[in-house]
C-alpha cells in the first residue's frame, strides 16, 4: 500500500496502537526528523506525551544511506558487522564518521529540546515511532537507548517496515506495530506518495503544538 504521507501514515498506525490510548505508563518517542510527524499523529490519537529521541546514523562513506551503524544519546553506538566487512571500511573510517554525527547529533539535541531534560521512562511504556524501517539500524540503537532507562515495555511503531528487518528487531522489544511490511521493500520513501524532507523547524513546530493540545512535553 502507498501512505499519502506521513500525517495519514500516523493516524493509521495509531489504530495498530488502540490498546495504548489513554494509559498514563504510556509515553511516545518520535525519531526525528522524519519519525515525528508520524509519532504526533500516534500520540494524538492515544492521548499520550510526545517525547523525541534524537539518533544518527553512521552512513558508508559515499553512500551515506547504507548504515553501517547509528548512534544514540547515552554513548549508544551500534555497528553492522556485515555491512562494515562487505564495504571494508576501516576502524578510523568509522571513527571520523562517529564524531560527524555526534556533532548533528548535539546540534539536534539542543535546537528540539533546548534544557528540557530527556523524559524519565523508568517503569514507562515506551512507543518508538518512525516513519519506517529499511536497515533498522537507527531504531535499534534507539531501543538499546530506552533499554537503559529500564523501562516497563518498548514498542516500536513504523508505518512500513521491510520484514526481514521486523524479525532482526523482534526479539529485541515487547511489540512491534507495523501497518505494512512490502517484500520486496527497496526502501522507505517508496511507499509514500509524498515524503519531503522534515525540516527542523517542522519537528520543533509539532512539539510545540503537542504541548498546547494537552500532551505536555515531559519534564522528567
Amino acid at each position: 500500500m502507498l501512505f499519502k504521507d506521513r500525517r495519514f501514515a500516523g493516524q493509521l498506525l495509531a489504530k495498530e496502537l488502540a490498546a495504548y490510548a489513554n494509559r498514563s505508563d504510556v509515553v511516545v518517542l518520535g525519531l526525528p526528523r522524519g519519525g515525528v510527524p508520524v509519532a504526533f499523529e500516534v500520540a494524538k490519537a492515544l492521548n499520550a506525551p510526545l517525547d523525541i529521541l534524537v539518533v544518527r546514523k553512521l552512513g558508508v562513506p559515499d553512500q551515506e544511506e547504507l548504515a553501517m551503524g547509528a548512534i544514540a544519546p547515552g554513548g549508544v553506538r551500534i555497528l553492522n558487522k556485515h555491512i562494515i566487512n562487505v564495504v571494508n571500511i576501516s576502524d578510523e573510517v568509522i571513527a571520523r564518521v562517529a564524531v560527524q554525527e555526534e556533532r548533528e547529533l548535539e546540534r539536534r539535541e539542543q535546537l528540539y529540546r533546548g534544557n528540557r531534560p530527556f523524559p524519565d521512562l523508568r517503569g514507562r511504556t515506551v512507543i518508538l515511532v518512525d516513519d519506517g524501517l529499511a536497515t533498522g539500524a537507527t531504531m535499534w540503537a534507539a531501543v538499546v537507548a530506552v533499554r537503559k532507562q529500564q523501562p516497563a515495555a518498548i514498542v516500536i511503531a513504523v508505518p512500513v517496515a521491510a520484514p526481514e528487518t521486523c524479525e532482526q528487531l523482534e526479539p529485541e522489544v515487547d511489540q512491534i506495530a507495523c501497518v505494512s511490511k512490502p517484500s520486496p521493500f527497496y526502501s522507505v520513501g517508496l511507499w509514500y506518495e509524498n515524503f519531503p524532507q522534515t525540516t527542523d523547524q517542522e519537528v520543533r513546530e509539532l512539539l510545540i503544538k503537542a504541548a498546547n493540545n494537552g500532551q505536555p512535553l515531559f519534564a522528567g
